[in-house]
């Protein structure tokens, strides 16, 4: 049903069989069958994640993975009830994303450019170097999910057009727009690649010698760290999520609305977005101190 009905990622899939492998495990210790689990059994569960030290968000991810097994099990016939129902799940807390700084993005993308242009790289280390360049332009430019910018496919670099369609959770589409630095960066890197001699597959923007013929996520992860260090920025503070952040953030700060950030990043539901409402709160504070007049009068 995930796979078929909710278009679920692999990822996502593989989690939900985790989860639902470990509950299974504690139920047949407790004595039950994890389909025929009682409401006090998926409490003793619950208690005994916490014990485990687990932090509420992955309560919250497990509490969710049985909620929907056992409410696919009601639907269709296989039981009378919902054991999960009177379960209260770990209340969830308003963190903010860790966000980098307009001058710390410039930072990254200036050494990314730098190295991209070292002349005195072979053809294959700049073609490493040109890559990495365009995966942190992409990435700040459109605010992508990692997964959807590692398997990016190679029409991206035919199409002339100043958006592109990504394809998101779920397999939904949305037209996300590229910038000029970003397009060049891609068209850099594709000629350093031919260069090479490892120009871009018929598939992959990306190609890579991995088990879906794309860069990884963990590989990019890994190299956009190892850009941060030469950049000067902290490595453990700098990540591709890190950047999709920066790419909402800095949008808001500019002036954008919510609801286009919304669209932009791919989230179903605007209260994903609202992380995001800090910066519109800071923003609409320093309007009122610069603007109002009453503010030039508290000043005086």
């Amino acid at each position: 049903m995930m796979s078929a009905e909710r278009g679920a990622s692999l990822n996502t899939l593989a989690a939900y069989r985790r989860d639902l492998d470990d509950a299974a495990g504690f139920m047949a210790a407790a004595g039950e069958s994890l389909a025929g689990a009682s409401t006090a059994t998926v409490r003793a569960y619950l208690a005994d994640l916490e014990r485990r030290g687990f932090a509420p968000s992955s309560l919250r991810r497990r509490m969710s993975a049985l909620r929907q097994f056992f409410k696919f099990l009601y639907a269709e016939g296989h039981r009378g009830d919902d054991p999960t129902t009177p379960v209260e799940s770990a209340r969830k807390s308003r963190a903010l994303p860790r966000i980098m700084s307009e001058e710390e993005a410039g930072r990254l993308l200036d050494r990314a450019e730098a190295e991209a242009a070292d002349p005195a790289l072979s053809p294959g280390a700049l073609a490493r170097a040109r890559r990495l360049h365009a995966l942190v332009e992409l990435l700040y430019a459109t605010g992508l999910r990692v997964s959807e910018l590692v398997s990016l496919p190679r029409s991206v670099l035919r199409a002339r057009a100043r958006a592109i369609v990504v394809r998101g959770k779920g397999g939904k589409e949305r037209m996300v727009p590229i910038g000029e630095r970003a397009r060049d960066a891609l068209l850099a890197f594709a000629e350093a690649a031919r260069a090479a001699g490892s120009a871009p597959g018929e598939a992959w923007l990306f190609p890579a010698l991995s088990e879906s013929g794309h860069l990884t996520r963990q590989a990019f992860a890994r190299d956009l760290k190892g850009l941060a260090a030469r950049a000067g920025l902290s490595p453990g503070k700098i990540s591709p999520h890190v950047l999709r952040h920066a790419f909402a953030s800095h949008l808001l700060q500019n002036g954008a609305d919510l609801r286009a950030v919304q669209e932009l990043l791919g989230h179903a539901d605007i209260s994903t977005t609202q992380i995001y409402t800090h910066v519109l709160e800071e923003r609409l504070v320093r309007l009122v101190t610069d603007h109002h007049p009453l503010s030039e009068l508290s000043r005086d």
